[in-house]
């Protein structure tokens, strides 16, 4: 188990910790990763909320249906066809 001890910053109107690289890399957390934050017995708990893979048919129905059907009519040439 990796451990540190870190010091609570203030930000704005909150309170915060910067992770060390080290301990980010361990648990792949990038920015704008989301984790849960819980309260167990006065422990703060921090988990990473991992998100389900999308198949290629999910993703492409999350897509604007405005563009689904788009597409070129013509019969003349509009680059470089020979």
């Amino acid at each position: 188990m990796t451990e540190v001890t870190l010091e609570v910053k203030k930000g704005g109107h909150s309170l915060g910790v910067w992770l060390p690289s080290a301990i980010a890399r361990e648990v792949h957390l990038h920015i704008d990763t989301k984790v849960k934050l819980t309260i167990v017995d006065e422990q703060i708990i921090l988990i990473l909320v991992l998100e389900e893979m999308l198949t290629l048919t999910d993703w492409l129905a999350k897509l604007n249906p405005k563009f689904h059907d788009e597409g070129m009519d013509t019969a003349e040439s509009v680059g470089v066809e020979t």
